[in-house]
């Protein structure tokens, strides 16, 4: 059972964040947890049940980035939706860039979790490839994107271009991330061949 949320465990969370997308989870150990707080190991439990706890709540924190950067995005786009699509991957890369521990652990450190935690991250992982793979279906339906694109594939294609980016992202790099984004854009909506 999820305990309230004090300033402590928001602490906690965001250390756990850090450790978790760094070390990965399962090198992330108490002791690890426990040194970056301030506090003994046995004190942790005061404030959390365990370490699966924190990684739930870590996955929840990254899925909120994504879909509040997607809102956003979509917001502010144009009545367009080869460009709303276009707004979704900036959106995407610019958690990425901003929020790189949150991401990594919605992206990659979900798996590590078991039972009713990994259904929930799973559901959240799910809902959030919907609404893509939805902006491409809106693509299709107004002619704004080819009339045979099979759009489950499509939407683990503009995934997959997001989610690596995470790899190789550095901040301060010749791009900005919005300015990455158009150019991933650019090959998933024009391809790579000649026309």
């Amino acid at each position: 059972m999820a305990r309230p949320r004090s300033e402590r465990r928001a602490e906690l969370e965001r250390a756990a964040t850090e450790l978790f997308a760094r070390r990965g989870y399962h090198a992330a150990s108490m002791e690890h947890l426990a040194q970056a707080v301030g506090l003994r190991r046995g004190s942790l439990y005061t404030h959390i049940s365990g370490k699966s706890e924190l990684l739930a709540a870590t996955v929840e924190h990254g899925a909120e980035a994504f879909n509040r950067a997607l809102d956003e995005g979509l917001a502010a786009a144009p009545d367009d939706d080869r460009m709303r699509l276009r707004e979704a991957l900036r959106a995407h890369i610019g958690v990425i860039a901003a929020t790189p521990d949150a991401a990594a652990c919605f992206l990659w450190e979900w798996r590590h979790l078991d039972g009713a935690e990994r259904e929930r991250a799973v559901a959240l992982r799910d809902a959030y490839q919907a609404r893509i793979r939805e902006l491409l279906e809106d693509g299709v339906a107004s002619g704004a994107l080819r009339g045979d694109l099979d759009t489950p594939y499509a939407a683990l294609a503009f995934l997959s271009l997001g989610n690596w980016s995470a790899t190789w992202y550095r901040p301060g790099g010749k791009l900005t991330p919005a300015a990455i984004a158009d150019r991933l854009f650019a090959v998933l909506a024009e391809g790579v061949g000649t026309s």
